[in-house]
């Protein structure tokens, strides 16, 4: 029996050991992947970009905010901002007079469908065929504004605003023309005050503000002066934290903390198109911001940023005109609020928009998670250059193989490049000065961009590399064959030519610098955020079938680029004019490919005058940007030139 006993403790005990064994081994493998899959998040360019705003004293201040599935992982203050400080959120108010109306509607016989004068007879002409969902679509048919000779939205009471607005003019027919403003708000804020008999801001207390612990926000005393009655369009003031609480409520379908505030059906219906078939005029806020055209641009309250192939909301947000800007990406799990009130004064001076460059934030957030999400094994860091710093990415074994990208770009656009190339090559793409995550040049201090190339080799201890770099990109290949041959395998530029500006021998002159301060005025007089759509509109302007498909990649890039070289006297970065007769008394002895759009293969190529030799290839249904537009065929072309370089 006791033999029976040892037997059977014997097997249970070394059943033990296997479970135990196997715990270890399945925890350290999952350790393991996560190791390979996971980085820490680095906020870093988000907090220079902000950091960037406030020293250019657009802001006396900012913070901001991200949380993912609720957990907060990024939370920063700028300037004089700290947890406390209270702020007018202007438009970022939409979003909640938007919820504080749904609650009324779910709670009393107030309906979406209600005409305005079901509640207001007084609204006998088209206004008052317009129903409460128009009213907060901005597809009533209201004016936006006050007309500009009428008395000022001070009024103590939302009865009286009411009444200055019931004999305005209609601009449209109900539901025919989508017109942004907030007029219309402030008559959808007196059917919600009809059907509970409370003002709004009592209603937004008892059913928003206290259920959420938001204890520092108000839609009233809108100024210091006591009174006015709440602007539901744009005079809400909040704190950082305050907003948060809302936001998480909305990415949890109505409920907070396990509360409901608001209905699944009413969140649903706030974040659902509202536009139908009204008409969108073009370059509308999507459009600009997001570099992409489709109708159903709102909901109730809040801008359906970006939608699915279903047509549902992705990237949902309440912009406002003085840059605070909260946001839910339902592509990440995140939302985010940055809370800022811009200087007008020295913003208007400097050309730039708080309502077009805050909505950036969600993308570079994006761009935090993907780097998080990169393989252990993908090395990146930064290349110390002495007065620089440039960031870097590598991946792979064999022979060193550098991207360089194009002008307003950064180094993620080699993205369909990185990875294909890695599996063969050490591949490296980096952000060159004054791009990506790499350190702006200064004026007067001059530098090459071939140069700075030459460095990153020297840190990575690259003797020898093949170089591929597209536009601008292919300039700094074209500069390095021609200062520094000894150091290449073979050179490919795409989209490359000589780049027909000053070079470094023809310094600036004070006329020309003159001449460029000028321009640069000008440029800040017409909004710098225009020259942006203007580049992207150049870039866009032929190519082949898959042209419209890489807008928004494209636009991605160049809307986080600093656009430091249009706003400053750039030094020569580039040989430009004087790489020609270096060029041409040198003999070029490494292979050279030049890649030209199918698009572009009509147009006369200086740089194939200054290297004969050299072997121009057409990338087929492709324009400029070859390397996105037609990555499949850019990349066959490049691998078969570098399988045969020796040859």
């Amino acid at each position: 029996m006791i033999k029976v006993f040892d037997k059977v403790f014997v097997k249970v005990y070394e059943a033990a050991i296997l479970i135990f064994l196997l715990m270890i081994c399945s925890n350290l493998l999952g350790q393991s992947h996560q190791q390979k899959t996971n980085r820490d998040y680095n906020f870093l360019p988000i907090e220079k970009k902000i950091q960037t705003w406030v020293d250019s004293s657009y802001y006396d201040g900012a913070s901001i905010l991200v949380s993912k599935k609720d957990k907060v992982v990024y939370d920063k203050y700028f300037g004089d901002y700290n947890r406390d400080t209270e702020v007018f959120i202007a438009s970022a108010g939409k979003w909640l007079a938007a919820a504080t109306i749904a609650s009324v509607v779910e709670k009393t016989n107030l309906s979406w469908d209600d005409k305005v004068n079901k509640w207001l007879p007084e609204f006998k002409d088209s206004k008052g065929e317009a129903t409460l969902r128009q009213l907060f679509s901005h597809t009533s048919g209201f004016p936006d504004y006050q007309p500009k000779d009428s008395v000022t939205d001070n009024y103590q009471t939302l009865e009286e605003s009411v009444k200055h607005i019931v004999n305005l003019p209609a601009d449209a027919k109900p539901g025919s023309v989508f017109h942004y403003g907030g007029l219309a708000m402030q008559v959808a804020g007196r059917m919600a005050e009809l059907a509970t008999g409370k003002d709004f801001e009592s209603i937004f207390q008892e059913n928003i503000a206290v259920p959420l612990g938001m204890k520092n926000t108000h839609f009233v005393p809108v100024d210091d002066s006591g009174g006015h009655s709440p602007m539901l369009g744009g005079g809400a003031k909040s704190t950082l934290h305050d907003y948060i609480h809302f936001l998480e409520m909305i990415s949890h379908d109505g409920i907070y903390k396990g509360k409901s505030i608001l209905s699944a059906t009413s969140v649903a219906e706030m974040q659902s198109d509202q536009i139908k078939d009204a008409k969108v005029a073009n370059h509308e806020y999507v459009e600009r911001v997001r570099a992409e055209m489709h109708n159903g641009i709102y909901g109730l309250g809040e801008w359906r940023e970006e939608i699915d192939k279903n047509g549902s909301a992705v990237l949902i947000s309440s912009p406002s005109w003085a840059g605070a800007y909260p946001w839910i990406d339902k592509s990440t799990n995140t939302y985010g609020f940055f809370l800022t009130h811009v200087n007008v004064a020295k913003a208007n001076k400097d050309g730039f928009s708080s309502f077009y460059n805050s909505p950036v934030l969600p993308i570079m957030v994006r761009d935090v998670y993907k780097k998080a999400s990169l393989p252990l094994k993908v090395k990146t860091g930064f290349v110390e250059l002495g007065n620089a710093q440039l960031y870097y990415e590598e991946l792979g074994t064999g022979e060193p193989l550098i991207f360089i990208h194009g002008h307003s770009f950064d180094h993620s656009e080699w993205d369909p490049q990185f990875f294909e190339f890695a599996k063969k090559y050490r591949v490296i793409r980096y952000d060159c000065r004054g791009y990506g995550y790499s350190d702006m040049p200064k004026e007067g201090e001059p530098f090459l961009h071939a140069e700075d190339l030459l460095k990153v080799m020297d840190a990575l201890k690259i003797k020898k590399a093949h170089l591929v770099g597209l536009s601008m990109g292919g300039f700094i290949a074209t500069d390095f064959l021609a200062l520094h041959q000894d150091r290449l395998l073979s050179a490919t530029m795409a989209s490359g030519d000589v780049f027909p500006v000053p070079g470094p021998s023809e310094p600036w002159t004070k006329e020309q610098l003159f001449v460029r301060r000028v321009e640069i005025e000008k440029m800040k007089e017409a909004g710098t955020m225009n020259q942006k759509w203007e580049w992207l509109n150049a870039l866009m302007r032929k190519g082949g079938t898959n042209l419209e498909n890489i807008r928004r990649p494209v636009w991605d890039m160049i809307y986080k680029w600093d656009q430091w070289q249009p706003l400053h006297a750039e030094p020569r970065l580039v040989l430009g004019n004087d790489v020609v007769p270096i060029l041409k008394k040198q003999k070029v002895t490494v292979p050279v490919m030049i890649l030209t759009g199918e698009i572009d293969k009509e147009h006369p190529n200086k740089l194939i005058e200054c290297i004969p030799m050299a072997k121009q290839v057409i990338v087929s249904n492709a324009g400029h940007v070859s390397n996105l537009e037609n990555p499949e065929a850019f990349n066959q072309l490049v691998f078969e030139f570098l399988k045969n370089y020796k040859k």
